[in-house]
Parts: C-alpha cells; structure tokens; sequence
C-alpha cells in the first residue's frame, strides 16, 4: 500500500507539475503544430486532388491518354517532331529488391521526343552493371540507353561524381538533364510532363517532384513515411516552391556545359549532397525552383527494412546540414538544423505530458486526492483531450493526402502495379511519428559533432562544409545499402550473395554483350 500511495502522490505531483504556465504552453503548442500540419497536408491534398479532377474531366471528354498530357493534340506527328532532346542520368549504387522494376518504369517512358538514358556507376564490378547490362539488351534498338563506368570519386560524393561523369557524356544536343534516383517509379508521362513545364516557363532553373513512400510493414519503413511526409507538403505548391529533391531534379543542360553559378564547381568541390548544393546556388541567385502537381512518385520500401537501418537513413539526412557552399548556406542549415529539432521535441513532450496526466486521472479515486490535485487531473484530462483532438484531425488529413496522392499516381500509371491505401497501419504511423521526432534532434546532435558519415560503404569527412576525405573499406564496410538493402558489391564480397544477383539476372535477363562508355 505504501508504495501506491508512495507513486500516487508522484503521479499527483507530477500531473501538477504539468499544469504549470510553461507545461500548458508546451502541451498548447503541441497542439498548435498537429493542427498546423493538418493545414498543410490539407492544402497539399487540394493542389493534388485538383489534377486527378482535370484528369477525369479530360477522360469524359475523350482524351484516353490524359495521364501522358492535358491536350491530346500534343500526341499529334507533328507536335512530337519538335519535342527537345532529354538526357536522364542515372547514378547508380548497388542492386536490390525494387530495382529491376523502378529501372523498367523509368525507361519505357512515353516522351515522344529524343531521349536517351545513361545509367552511371562506379565500377563493373557494382552489381547493378549486370543486371542494368541485362535491362538494356532486353530493350536493345527501341531505347537509347548505355551504362557509364564512372570511376572513384575523390573531391565529392560519388553520388555527384557519377551525375557529373554523366552530364559529361550526355548527348551535345540535349536541352534539358534529369536526374532521376534508382528507388522510384517513373510515371509513361512524367518525362514529357517535366519538359512541358520547361519549355512553358524558360524562368525555370530546377524542376523537381516528390516521393510516395510505400511502407513495407516494419516501424522502419513508417518511420521513413513520415519523416517524409512533412516535407510534402512543400513540393506539393503546384508551382513555385524552395524545396528540392534530389531524386528527381530536371535542369538546362547548357547551365552545366557553361558551369553556371558554380553548378558544376560548387558540386565537385567537395559537395555532399546535390539537392542541398543546388537549392543552396537557386536560392543565393533567385532562381525558379518548380514542382509540378504531377510529380509524385510511388516509392517502394524493402520489405525487411529494420529499425537499425532507418536509424542509419535518419543519420544520413540529418548530415546534410553541416555540409554548405556559402556563408548564407550555412546560416540557414543552422536555422533549419534548430527549427527542426525544437519542434520535432515539441511534438514529441506533449505527448509524455498527456500519458502522465492519464495515468494520474486513472489513479485518482484509489488515492483519496484533495481537491488541487483533483483540479490538476481535470486541467490535465481537458489538455490531453485537445491533444487527442488535435491527433486524431492530424492523422486523417494525412491520410486523406497519401489517399489522393495514390488515386494520382495510380492514375498517372494506369498500366503499373495498383498502389493501395490498405496496406498502411496506421496505429504504427502514430507510433513512427513519436518515435522518428524523439530520435529527429539525438542524430542532428550526433551530426554537428561528429562531421562524418558512412553511405553505402564509404566514410566522408566534412570540413567547413565541403568534404575534405574519402575512406573507402571493403575489409570492413557494409555489404548492403541502408535504405533498399541493395547489394553494394560484386566478386570481392560474399561470393553467395553475388551468385543469388547472378541467378536472378540470368534467370530474367539473359546476359549479352552491353553498349558501354
């Protein structure tokens, strides 16, 4: 007994203590930043759903192939005749479970126009140059597709050198450069739809989308859903937006040929991330960044993505404040870096607040409560009550945004595989928010303070902002990615694995000889 009464009157003292000024305006902000994404996604959801309601109104007046374009007399001969060129780059790393088909989406495009594809690696030893090698004989003479050997990186992340070794093999009559991430699916029209935009608006510097997270089932995977999904509300302008992804990023080929505004020099010079260097060059000249409504993008996760390997993501994103190419650069990474993590543990407290104000409501008829602490578990029941309110309004605007976002993508690729909103827990989405805020400020801490990063078997060393040093251990570095679990290396790794690619690539892809650069 003296134990009960011993936590009650902890409990009492500590509902209390949560009803104090500070603690109501912490659980009322709580509040405040639920209802505030609410908004948020609720606007996306309307910039979105605005498409998919022109889409069916272009359907019923007979355009079957609204998903590709608005207007069906831009499928006609001579419209496509003046379509301009386009090179899609490709950096590759590793082979895993959703390559093959991500691969298949992006190059059976339905752009009329010139079109070739470069898909860049470091060596022919990644396993992706086999199965990539497969891909592009099963498409031989109906696509325009080669595979790069880039070699290693010295002076910036390989990621970025395979993309400017690809920029430099690019076709010289290529007006527009997309740059498109192996681990999202391409819509028929996403292509077209991209160098529309362009040629509408030439004011354009960089055209960029989004992706849908498709959440394999683990608190990994959800934990990564909605990491995401915040931020897709700032893609989702249907226009004009300061957010940039690096997954899906169209610019002028002719800024990289003449190296405008240091696109190229600010990136090989010791840049680490791609969409943080060129959101960072846009914003520093006042240069366009556009997203369309249409770029949302279907995101497969690896079905056994386990909580480590999130936190090992979660890292990677975080390190991407310390890496900048300017003065202003730096200041609004530490700007973004506080931002982020006051209101990721001010979204996370209130709910500690709640649990415990919970807990003393429960207990309160067993432990013959006076009157303050009876008015103290009222006070705190009607804070947790709005908090509950404030959650639940959160949760179904988000779901109603990824609702429409899938009827758009599925819309958009009427032939792929049907996305479904029935595959998602949404009791783990909750859980995934409390869980990726609470850990959000612990990795940007870790990241501030360490300056290093292991990505995909390499450790890059960060100083003022640029990378000034490259490890690479096959000894004792990874074998497999974080994110997708994709197979980093080929013969100098576990031979047992690399013969499991090799079936799989012969068992769907006969190997032949490969068009290489």
């Amino acid at each position: 007994m003296e134990v009960f009464e011993a936590f009650d009157s902890l409990l009492a003292a500590a509902s209390g203590a949560c009803c104090s000024p500070l603690a109501v305006f912490i659980q009322i902000q709580g509040c405040i930043i639920c209802l505030t994404l609410a908004v948020g996604w609720g606007f996306a959801t309307y910039v979105r759903n605005r498409v998919i309601q022109r889409m069916k109104l272009n359907i019923a007046k007979g355009n079957s192939f609204a998903f590709i374009c608005e207007d069906i007399n831009d499928l006609e001969h001579s419209a496509q005749l003046n379509l301009p060129r386009v090179s899609v780059i490709m950096p590759l790393k590793g082979f895993g479970e959703h390559n093959l088909q991500n691969w298949r989406t992006q190059i059976t495009s339905l752009y009329g126009g010139p079109l070739e594809f470069l898909f860049v690696v470091e060596s022919a030893e990644d396993p992706a140059y086999h199965a990539v090698s497969s891909l592009i004989l099963e498409f031989l003479g109906s696509v325009d597709a080669k595979i790069v050997v880039a070699g290693l990186s010295t002076t910036c992340s390989q990621k970025i050198h395979n993309q400017l070794v690809g920029v430099e093999r690019m076709h010289k009559d290529s007006k527009y450069v997309l740059f498109l991430d192996d681990d999202i699916r391409l819509h028929p029209g996403s292509i077209g739809a991209l160098t529309a935009e362009m040629e509408k608006n030439p004011e354009i510097f960089i055209q960029t989308g989004y992706p849908l997270d498709l959440p394999s089932g683990s608190l990994g995977s959800y934990c990564i859903y909605e990491y995401h999904m915040p931020c897709s509300m700032g893609f989702a302008t249907g226009g004009k937006t300061f957010f940039l992804w690096g997954g899906c990023m169209m610019m002028h080929a002719q800024d990289f040929r003449k190296d405008l505004y240091g696109v190229v020099s600010g990136l090989q010079d010791g840049g680490y991330s791609d969409d943080m260097t060129l959101a960072a060059i846009a914003g520093q000249h006042n240069r366009l960044i556009w997203s369309p409504p249409v770029a949302v993008f279907p995101h497969p996760l690896a079905s056994d993505l386990s909580f480590p390997r999130y936190w090992n993501y979660l890292r990677k994103q975080t390190f991407v404040l310390e890496s900048y190419i300017s003065k202003v650069n730096w200041l609004m990474n530490r700007a973004l870096f506080a931002t982020h993590c006051y209101l990721s543990w001010g979204f996370v407290w209130p709910y500690v607040m709640a649990l415990i104000h919970l807990a003393a409501f429960v207990r309160a008829p067993f432990s013959g409560s006076t009157y303050s602490e009876a008015f103290s578990s009222s006070c705190g029941m009607s804070l947790a009550s709005c908090l509950l309110i404030s959650t639940v309004v959160e949760l179904l605007s988000m779901w109603n945004l990824t609702k429409v976002e899938i009827q758009l993508c599925n819309l958009l690729s009427p032939e792929g595989p049907t996305v479904s909103l029935g595959s998602y827990n949404w009791g783990l989405v909750f859980l995934a928010m409390l869980v990726d805020n609470f850990l959000y400020p612990i990795s940007a801490i870790r990241s501030r303070f360490s300056q290093s990063i292991n990505w995909s078997g390499v450790r890059y060393y960060l100083e003022k902002g640029k990378i000034s040093k490259i490890e690479r251990s096959l000894a004792n570095g990874p074998s497999y990615s974080d994110l997708a679990w994709k197979r980093l290396y080929g013969k100098r790794r576990i031979h047992r694995s690399t013969s499991f690619i090799s079936y799989l690539s012969k068992k769907y892809y006969p190997l032949a000889p490969t068009k290489e650069v």
